[in-house]
């Protein structure tokens, strides 16, 4: 299947009237922006586009708003984000999904300090204990260099306890600017299946999670909106099983397997091989999110 290369999202911009943007991989890489990331945004809010961010961070969506504020995206470069962290959170208070309603009330929590507060407010308990905990909430790993062997231990106790997982963010890495990779919390989910655990996802690729994003779209037919990520198994199919045309940016979590760095393009057939063995393709590639 053929996949066209655009050199900048400014062509594609007459094509779409909205858009809808991971934030790791394309806007930044965790810590900073990538060079023309924010000019891309405020080139798109120029001329009039909807643009809605959506992101398998395990935080809450205003957390990542401030993040974005505070590397200087503000809010008046797009209109909406959502975030796994905000419909875990979300599931858990509601307790609409039978298997959500199922669980207790004490999680034990795997991932860094900075992710405690995700239910904070509702009527759960954290443990240190995981024989006494109901479920576990995962949000990635405790320590960016840690490998996943780190939480073999814990899972295996799980397992044997038959205690559910939730998984905040089901990407199974996130790539530095460096090109360092970190694993996140949909790797942990994903071991913890293949050993027979029983894990819950909220985020990307999910259709819910999509399905949410597109009633801030309302009114806007669906080839008309763009789905911009890094990622294949979770940005391109994702959107694209819910109708959406998509675009792939190569300087993300791909650009190692690519041989490729920030910016540069793949060579040729080097892309198309890489979304064979995957069997994704997107319509679009691009080398970074610029205008």
């Amino acid at each position: 299947m053929q996949i066209k290369a655009e050199a900048s999202l400014s062509i594609l911009a007459t094509k779409f009237d909205a858009f809808v943007l991971d934030v790791w991989g394309v806007l930044m890489d965790g810590a900073t922006p990538y060079p023309g990331a924010k000019n891309c945004l405020q080139e798109l809010h120029n001329v009039g586009k909807r643009i809605i961010l959506l992101s398998n961070a395990p935080r809450t969506a205003s957390s990542v708003a401030k993040r974005l504020e505070f590397i200087g995206m503000g809010p008046s470069l797009y209109d909406h984000i959502l975030t796994s962290g905000e419909a875990s959170r979300l599931a858990l208070a509601e307790r609409t999904d039978p298997s959500i309603a199922a669980l207790g009330r004490s999680y034990f929590h795997i991932g860094p300090n900075r992710d405690q507060n995700l239910l904070q407010g509702l009527k759960y308990s954290c443990t240190e204990n995981l024989g006494a905990a109901d479920f576990i909430l995962t949000t990635g790993v405790v320590d960016d260099s840690d490998k996943l062997d780190r939480y073999e231990p814990c899972l295996q106790i799980a397992k044997k306890n038959n205690v559910p997982m939730i998984c905040a963010n089901p990407d199974n890495v996130v790539v530095r600017q460096n090109g360092d990779q970190v694993i996140c919390a949909g790797a942990i989910a994903n071991r913890y299946q293949e050993m027979g655990g029983a894990a819950h996802y909220f985020g990307k690729p999910h259709q819910t999670f999509y399905e949410t994003c597109l009633k801030q779209l309302k009114g806007i037919a669906r080839n008309r909106i763009l789905a911009v990520g890094d990622t294949l198994h979770t940005d391109i199919k994702g959107a694209q099983d819910v109708g959406l045309t998509t675009a792939l940016v190569l300087g993300g979590v791909l650009a190692k397997r690519l041989g490729i760095t920030w910016g540069e393009s793949a060579a040729s057939g080097r892309l198309e091989k890489l979304c064979a063995e995957q069997s994704i393709f997107p319509d679009f590639a691009l080398p970074a999110f610029i205008w």
